[in-house]
């Protein structure tokens, strides 16, 4: 029987762990197949707090899960992928042939980027490949630069209009003929001197593993069925997240797209059970953020369990 179990180990996980940890709650840290989640594929994050120089996705993650062992936190390096039973006054969880019992449940089990999966794009990521313009948009490797970026939505056009501050040109690769972003989105990056849109495309392969390094991306003309290489430094894929919560399909209230529905503050539809992080927050998805989530979850349960 455990006090407190975490699911998932990027910032939102290791935060709630470190203040249910400085608690005295020692909660058990359930890291997931990717210890870090997607900060690890970022090679330098510069907009996180405290780090004027920039620092490794991966370092932070690791400093994160050391500040939570100091304080007592426990580690479990696995992914719980058989059962999660939710009910009162315990959830239980299943992971091999373990079974483990927590008075409350934390999770902040991420959300992955939705990939093109088109030759190059794996070969190729922090090479040049990426998934977030926020994090990776001001890189060196960048400026002054040509990039791509594929996708129609909000999330596209908004990284595209980032990416005009850095890069010398942006091309928005999009399959269709318009937009689906909302209308001040698009209007916003069709009105930019520095975004061409690729209309009716779609990305093939990513051009530069012989390179170890984005030379470009081929795209083919669906109309004529032609296909060209657009020259570029990098490659920014806004076509969506998928949040990391079917295990919790029709025991947890979600949105359409499968990210958990909070509140008040943290707290999913069933008692005892917290929500934070990606999973939940498909608007900021951000470091920062996640790690604010993950403080509120951890108040919030340690409230719980004291009664309030």
């Amino acid at each position: 029987m455990r006090d407190v179990v975490i699911l998932g180990s990027g910032c939102a996980g290791w935060t709630a762990a470190l203040y249910l940890a400085r608690a005295n709650l020692k909660p058990l840290v359930y890291t997931g197949t990717q210890t870090g989640g997607l900060l690890t594929t970022t090679s330098v994050v510069e907009n996180y707090p405290g780090f004027p120089k920039g620092v490794d996705g991966t370092t932070l993650m690791v400093q994160m899960m050391e500040q939570a062992q100091k304080f007592g936190a426990e580690v479990e390096f696995g992914v719980v992928a058989d059962e999660v039973i939710l009910g009162r006054p315990v959830h239980r969880i299943r992971a091999g042939n373990k079974t483990i019992e927590a008075k409350a449940l934390i999770v902040s089990t991420g959300a992955g980027h939705r990939h093109l999966g088109v030759p190059g794009e794996k070969e190729l990521e922090t090479k040049g490949v990426t998934y977030c313009a926020t994090c990776d948009g001001a890189l060196p490797m960048f400026r002054d630069q040509p990039v791509v970026v594929v996708g129609g939505g909000d999330s596209a056009c908004e990284e595209a209009t980032f990416l005009t501050r850095f890069a010398s040109k942006v091309y928005l690769v999009h399959r269709r003929g318009e937009l689906r972003a909302s209308k001040i989105m698009a209007e916003r990056a069709l009105g930019n001197a520095k975004i061409q849109p690729v209309w009716n495309a779609v990305v093939e392969s990513v051009e530069g593993t012989k390179e170890g390094k984005v030379t470009g991306v081929r795209v083919k003309d669906m109309p004529s069925g032609k296909s060209s290489v657009i020259g570029c430094a990098g490659v920014f894929i806004a076509v969506g997240h998928v949040p990391n919560t079917q295990i919790f399909q029709k025991k947890l209230t979600m949105d359409e797209a499968g990210y958990l529905q909070l509140g008040p503050g943290s707290r999913t539809n069933v008692e005892g059970v917290f929500g934070a992080g990606d999973c939940a927050d498909k608007v900021y998805r951000q470091a920062i953020t996640a790690a604010g989530m993950g403080c509120m979850a951890a108040i919030d349960a340690e409230r719980y369990l004291a009664g309030a």
